[in-house]
């Protein structure tokens, strides 16, 4: 997989809050195998302390850090967030949130679109956070967007893929775009059937930390995510209205 010219081996993206402990984070970012962890800016305190022990943590364990926008809810505090996120993380990848609407955390893809554009022509390389919508998403690309991240379910319900015809229809439409489901996923059989449409990969951070043992669940999700990515690349059978029998009739023998 490739994501804005670098070669990603994992196509697990997972994030780095709501863990019991940093111990618990390490080992479920071990054992789910993945090469790049989100983080909020707000883990971090530029010019202080606080944050900073975390921080050491991640890099440490040499992954790619894709810091995120979290919290941001119009376009001028997206864009500064992303602006502080690149000089404290030394990075110019942003996953990029403008938030809408409180009860769901629909994305707000009006300002979505114009952070995207303001962030690409500033030299960023978005990960935007977004819905399922063919038309945002082509906004997003003639923005500079080379990367687009659907939701299969508002942040943090579990729910799974909740319109599976318009993230198939996206997919279609967007043969050669690198997709990314985020937000929603509970459980790897979510994500193992985003990876049968084809998707190229997950993020997800609730359903690892909040799990009962991240670490077995973090294990889980990696496992469902080669799962789904072998069958799609398999070329799975369509489904049938009708039964077809497996044992060939030809041949049967006659009973009088």
């Amino acid at each position: 997989m490739q994501l804005y010219g670098e070669n990603i081996g994992s196509r697990l993206l997972l994030g780095t809050s709501l863990y019991p402990s940093p111990a618990i984070l390490t080992s479920a970012i071990e054992a789910s195998r993945t090469e790049i962890v989100t983080m909020s800016l707000r883990r971090e305190a530029a010019g202080g302390k606080a944050g900073q022990d975390f921080w050491t943590m991640i890099r440490t364990l040499g992954l790619k850090i894709l810091p995120n926008t979290a919290g941001c809810h119009s376009v001028k505090e997206a864009v500064t967030t992303a602006q502080m996120a690149r000089e404290l993380f030394g990075t110019k990848w942003i996953k990029l949130e403008v938030i809408g609407e409180a009860d769901t955390l629909q994305p707000d893809v009006f300002g979505l679109v114009e952070a995207a554009r303001i962030l690409c022509a500033d030299g960023f390389d978005v990960f935007p956070y977004t819905t399922e919508d063919l038309v945002v998403a082509e906004k997003l690309l003639a923005a500079g967007c080379k990367v687009l991240m659907p939701w299969g379910a508002p942040i943090g319900t579990g729910r799974g893929l909740n319109n599976v015809y318009g993230l198939r229809s996206l997919r279609a439409h967007f043969k050669d775009v690198p997709l990314i489901v985020d937000a929603g996923i509970g459980l790897p059989s979510h994500a193992a059937a985003a990876m049968e449409l084809g998707f190229d990969a997950i993020l997800l951070n609730t359903a690892v930390a909040k799990a009962g043992d991240p670490v077995a669940m973090a294990r889980a999700f990696a496992l469902g995510i080669e799962a789904g990515r072998t069958a799609f690349l398999a070329d799975p059978m369509e489904p049938r209205d009708m039964a077809a029998p497996s044992t060939p009739v030809l041949g049967k023998a006659q009973l009088a």
